[in-house]
């Protein structure tokens, strides 16, 4: 069974894609303050796992040979992140996590900036296919993202 979310990604370009594991690392470090809060450890943990996995998955989708000094400074940044995000962890604070959750907010934003650019360069190419009557069809094609 497909799920809303998932549903909702099968027509996302790789920068949205993109964006929505930084929501996803946001939404696991919110519960992770959660589950501080409660005093919950297991839940404090399991969230920081998910939060860290995704940290991971984008360090390692990462080109360097392709994306040069970008690619660099985004895996410095994950790196970064997840060593902020272990700590926080294990200090159980949740002014560390929401610390976290700010840094991965600035370059989420700016991810979402480069997506909604991208977004308004299609519509004319979209307006001119439209008007040519062209139509493209991508079949069962899937994303990946690299920087």
């Amino acid at each position: 069974m497909t799920t809303y979310r998932e549903h909702l990604l099968d027509g996302a370009s790789p920068v949205e894609l993109v964006v929505a594991l930084y929501d996803g690392i946001i939404r696991f470090l919110y519960a992770a303050i959660s589950a501080v809060e409660r005093g919950d450890v297991d839940g404090r943990r399991m969230a920081v796992k998910r939060a860290m996995d995704i940290f991971i998955h984008l360090q390692a989708r990462l080109r360097m040979d392709i994306g040069g000094r970008p690619a660099e400074v985004l895996s410095e940044f994950y790196a970064s992140m997840f060593a902020l995000t272990l700590q926080a962890s294990q200090a159980a604070s949740k002014d560390r996590f929401e610390a976290v959750i700010g840094c991965v907010r600035t370059v989420r934003d700016a991810w979402k900036q480069v997506a909604r650019e991208q977004s308004i360069q299609a519509v004319p190419h979209m307006a001119a296919a439209r008007a040519a009557r062209i139509t493209v069809s991508e079949g069962g094609a899937s994303s990946s993202w690299t920087a």
